[in-house]
């Protein structure tokens, strides 16, 4: 007898007869876990049951289980990354203002309409005055879509702020009636600018939460959360509506502090979220944390200390480097040629100006060569800080020193989280040749 026929001699004999499985009857056992038993069984269709026994929870931490379970991705906080608990609190606070600021601001559009709205009136026709204007803002905000994926955050916020200026407009219609088709075509337009933004923006930025790919998961528990305050956002812009800014000085007040609310939270909601791909803030700070102290920053370390309003702005730890401008304007062509007679295999060309070292990149240039291209602008400039332009011996020994750190550099950054296959400039020129 060979191996495998005793093998499957023994399997015959372990495999019990359907017979006396039947006889056996049903397989159960009970688990208790947290102060809660539950009772699970196999029947001998196979099939499993489950039932609570006893659950000796006090009321509170039960209704707290089902709205974790409810709002929250399933093996939260373990299946999300951190700071998600604060970017949730944050946007259902934002949610909750918005959805009470828009209340007032329809109220007062049918006021300014001739109209003299209830409260409830005001919730029913908010959805039909989304049209109109609202389409052309949505189509030249269209065309930013790449802007959005190097900088999702910044647009977030802005679109925010678009739509705050929209409904401010709203709310200030009644003031001049006889304007009302400009005021409030304005005014739908900005918020049409900012619907394009807000739902561009919403995939990079749950995406950096995931982290064990439940992305739909995040998806529909954040899309919950929206919902819930948008109702009660909804039920207070009611209330409000039909008490204290019932008169048009109430109105200002009330949506002066409903507005400060929404962006004050939204811009908190950005800063807890970990974007964990490259664009060129990103990469100049990772970069400057690496050549000062030797070591990378995670995307939740520096999450707080990306500058939401002003991006581009220049970081001198990491060498001054501008990315993105066009070849003809960065270099001359004996330049190139020289370049890339030295650096044949690299896709990315360094130039010094008088206040910054101008990077371009070729067109299917990744993150790790923008990575390469900064870490030897960053050398470069801590051997000579004060040249103008970039000495091609010097640009020789920081290319050394580069590529002496960098496998261990471009480990580091993959073992803390960061996507280095592609970098997000965002608009930048790049080159082919």
């Amino acid at each position: 007898m060979n191996l495998l026929e005793k093998i499957q001699t023994k399997k015959k004999k372990k495999e019990p007869d359907k017979k006396e499985q039947a006889e056996l009857g049903p397989i159960s056992w009970v688990e208790t876990c947290e102060s809660v038993s539950r009772r699970f069984e196999f029947d001998p269709a196979g099939q499993l049951s489950v039932n609570l026994l006893k659950d000796s929870r006090p009321v509170f931490n039960v209704m707290v289980e089902s709205f974790l379970n409810k709002f929250f991705p399933a093996g939260y906080p373990h299946s999300v990354n951190e700071g998600y608990l604060r970017y949730t609190q944050f946007r259902a606070l934002q949610h909750f203002s918005s959805a009470a600021l828009s209340v007032l601001s329809t109220q007062s559009l049918l006021f300014a309409a001739g109209l003299r709205p209830t409260p409830a009136q005001a919730t029913v026709v908010s959805w039909i005055l989304k049209d109109g204007m609202q389409h052309a803002g949505k189509l030249i905000c269209s065309n930013l879509g790449a802007r959005m994926d190097s900088e999702p955050k910044r647009w977030r916020i802005l679109a925010d702020v678009l739509y705050d200026l929209g409904t401010g407009l709203e709310v200030l219609s009644p003031l001049c009636p006889h304007l009302f088709l400009e005021v409030a075509g304005l005014g739908n337009f900005a918020k049409g600018m900012a619907v394009v933004a807000a739902r561009a923006t919403r995939l990079p930025i749950y995406s950096s939460f995931a982290k064990e790919g439940n992305l739909s998961d995040l998806f529909a528990k954040g899309e919950a959360i929206s919902t819930l305050f948008n109702v009660v956002g909804m039920g207070a812009g009611i209330q409000l509506a039909s008490t204290i800014c019932s008169s048009m000085q109430g109105k200002m007040i009330v949506g002066s502090l409903l507005s400060f609310f929404h962006i004050y939270s939204v811009v908190e909601e950005m800063r807890a979220v970990p974007v964990n791909t490259l664009n060129p803030q990103r990469t100049a700070l990772i970069v400057a944390d690496f050549l000062k102290v030797g070591k990378v920053s995670s995307p939740a370390a520096l999450r707080c200390r990306e500058d939401l309003l002003f991006p581009a702005r220049l970081i001198k730890d990491a060498g001054n480097v501008k990315v993105g401008r066009d070849l003809h304007r960065v270099i001359k062509p004996s330049k190139l040629r020289e370049w890339k007679e030295i650096f044949p295999d690299e896709k990315f060309l360094l130039s010094r100006g008088s206040e910054w070292v101008d990077m371009v990149l070729e067109h299917n240039a990744t993150g790790e060569d923008a990575l390469r291209g900064w870490l030897v602008a960053g050398f470069a400039l801590t051997m000579e800080p004060t040249v103008r332009d970039l000495d091609l011996g010097i640009l020789g020994q920081a290319y050394e020193k580069m590529e002496s750190v960098f496998s261990d550099f471009l480990a580091e950054l993959q073992d803390k989280g960061w996507h280095t296959d592609r970098f997000l400039d965002g608009v930048g020129s790049r080159f082919t040749l």
